[in-house]
């Protein structure tokens, strides 16, 4: 029941705080969509410290909690959600990030208020019902449902591009979507026809009897969603965009939360369900991966806008989680983990100060900044932190999670180890290119403007204190990542391995 409660909560939250705002007082939707993103962190924390006894228990299976109850039984079709530590890592990230989403759209989101944060709510409402179903009708559903509000929040509320970007921000993940529900269909009627049974539940489907050529293209109808959400290269092209005109809270949960339901989705689905496939195309796939680390570090580069800067260094550090997944063994598995979610905090984090500076300057172009370390000092120091934070500094999340997918990935093929390893310094050009262009030098425009706001200082701190901890004692999310990674590796292990030799 607490799974479905961590929906609902979402849900309601969202529908209160629109209507609250239409019929009680302009400025109380916010503090709705506080109370509720608060209450979702709290319950998810609270799970996660009941997991460390629960999921030690050998017959719990790894499955912290699990709800199951008939839905539409005439196509097989049930309400079954799932928690193991994997998706509790990352509900409680997309909960964490509900709480600074709607922070630091405190003061930016002035109209339609009650609306925006409907559809805040909704969107990760969905991301949840992604990372919690295992009946395949359930997740498509829940993967069409953190769409639809994440294009009206660009399309309403972003900037001045918002109808182009948010048009393609549809297409691409619709048009991906339609390839999944087709991928989904043939999958449940392959086994209809071998078993005679009916049904979208993930566990029924897993070993579904097909023939090989069968199961690559069923799980490349797969693939292709989880690479346009990822995102992985040649199907990005959207994300600059999105992130550029999305305002603050949508940048934030795109990076943090949407772009990681993608690698979940690889994670998940497209190995366990389809292992020989998988280890056929693991070569392309981990190839795919290794362009988007050094494409996206390469573009970072080039980048004058803060934003679009930050976009393109997603491309770049989620390549280090597709090429962890596809290498797949303990080391690289659990670097993918820890990389999802050391990159939504840093990356989050550079979104957040991406729109206080908005907020207060009116642009993004970095070549109009330069001399704001002696107006903003406690910006600038978190900007650095964050910086280096995205750069791999040891000490930082990110480190680990890119030091074990390249030991991971180093066991089986050294040659794209090591040019996944080249972006180890071109990360470390643009990451000190940001902070020298907007931090350091002289303030030749004569910026005048006010440091953090008790609030804003309390939601970097907050993301710069958990990176810490992931960098410096990541043995809790690592030991409740492991025993839901070995579920998935004894499922697929065998012949994953045999396809990819």
């Amino acid at each position: 029941m607490i799974l479905f409660t961590l929906i609902f909560i979402l849900v309601a939250g969202g529908v209160l705080s629109w209507v609250v705002e239409r019929s009680w007082h302009p400025g109380s939707a916010k503090w709705v969509a506080l109370a509720t993103a608060g209450i979702e962190l709290v319950l998810t924390i609270w799970l996660w410290l009941q997991s460390a006894s629960a999921m030690a228990l050998p017959a719990h299976g790894g499955w912290l909690a699990e709800i199951r109850a008939e839905w539409i039984p005439r196509f097989g079709v049930s309400f079954h959600l799932a928690m193991d530590g994997i998706s509790l890592i990352l509900v409680v990230l997309t909960a964490f990030l509900g709480v600074v989403s709607v922070a630091c759209s405190w003061t930016e989101i002035q109209e339609r208020a009650g609306f925006f944060y409907f559809n805040l709510l909704w969107t990760l409402a969905g991301a949840v019902g992604v990372f919690l179903a295992l009946d395949l009708f359930l997740f498509f559903f829940f993967w069409e449902l953190m769409l639809v509000p994440m294009y009206f929040m660009i399309a309403i509320w972003g900037h001045e591009k918002r109808q182009y970007a948010s048009i393609k921000f549809f297409i691409f993940t619709e048009g991906s979507g339609l390839f999944m529900l087709v991928a989904i269909l043939a999958l449940v009627f392959i086994h209809y026809g071998s078993t005679g049974v009916l049904t979208f539940d993930y566990f029924e489907l897993l070993n579904t009897a097909m023939s090989p050529s069968t199961e690559l293209w069923i799980m490349l109808g797969f693939f292709i969603a989880f690479a346009v959400k990822t995102p992985i290269v040649p199907f990005h092209t959207w994300l600059p965009d999105a992130h550029t005109e999305a305002p603050t809270a949508g940048s934030v949960i795109l990076a943090g939360v949407l772009l990681k339901t993608g690698a979940y989705g690889l994670l998940r689905f497209v190995v366990p369900l389809f292992p020989q496939a998988a280890g056929y195309f693991a070569p392309v796939a981990m190839a795919l991966g290794a362009i988007g680390i050094l494409y996206g570090a390469f573009l970072a580069f080039a980048q004058t806008d803060f934003k679009r800067l930050v976009a393109y260094t997603s491309v770049s550090h989620l390549g280090f989680a597709v090429v962890g997944i596809f290498a797949w063994n303990p080391w690289s598995l659990g670097g993918a983990v820890m990389q999802m979610i050391a990159h939504g905090i840093s990356t989050g984090a550079l979104f957040v100060i991406a729109g206080i500076l908005q907020e207060r300057t009116h642009t993004r172009d970095m070549r109009r900044f330069g001399g704001v370390w002696g107006v903003m000092p406690r910006l600038a120091a978190m900007g650095l932190f964050f910086a280096i934070a995205a750069l791999g500094l040891p000490g930082m999340g990110n480190f680990v999670g890119e030091f074990l997918v390249l030991m991971g990935l180093s066991r089986v093929n050294s040659v794209l180890a090591s040019v996944a390893a080249v972006a180890f310094v071109t990360s470390v050009v643009y990451g000190l290119a940001l902070v020298q262009k907007i931090f350091h030098g002289e303030n030749t425009h004569g910026w005048q403007l006010h440091d953090l706001s008790g609030r804003e200082m309390a939601t970097l701190y907050s993301m710069a204190a958990i990176t810490l901890w992931l960098g410096l004692y990541p043995q809790p999310v690592l030991d409740t990542a492991a025993l839901a990674i070995d579920g998935p590796r004894n499922i697929a292990t065998g012949q994953y391995h045999s396809g990819a030799e």
